[in-house]
């Protein structure tokens, strides 16, 4: 007879714990980073299956372009001080971020972030 599995991956909470974790988090504030290196930052408004998330007043984030990093690596190599490069900041509004590009989700506020297996 085999004897149990002890692994040490995390398993994922019961359907009723995370129904109730999803909906402790309704209207709160996340930060979603996908793959292609965005964030986004709204309320939580809805999910479904997939993975799909409803974000609204939400702001989306991206990585200074190409030619902001070289204008900065010149400026940095002509001695104009420290140069500080900021992601670019704009104002989506409501917006559904597809479940397929989320790398990671977390909660703006600390309480749930020690909750390892959702980040």
């Amino acid at each position: 007879m085999a004897s149990p599995s002890t692994s040490s991956t995390p398993v994922p909470p019961s359907n009723t714990t995370a129904t109730h974790f999803l909906t402790s988090l309704l209207n709160k504030s996340l930060r979603i980073h996908l793959v292609d290196g965005r964030m986004f930052i709204g309320q939580l408004k809805c999910t479904d299956r997939e993975r799909n998330v409803v974000l609204a007043t939400t702001y989306e984030y991206r990585r200074p372009t190409a030619r902001a990093l070289e204008r900065a690596a010149a400026a940095a190599q002509s001695g104009q001080g420290t140069v500080k490069l900021d992601m670019e900041r704009r104002f989506v509004g409501l917006v559904v971020v597809p479940g397929e590009s989320t790398a990671r989700l977390r909660d703006t506020e600390p309480r749930y972030q020690h909750a390892g297996w959702w980040q």
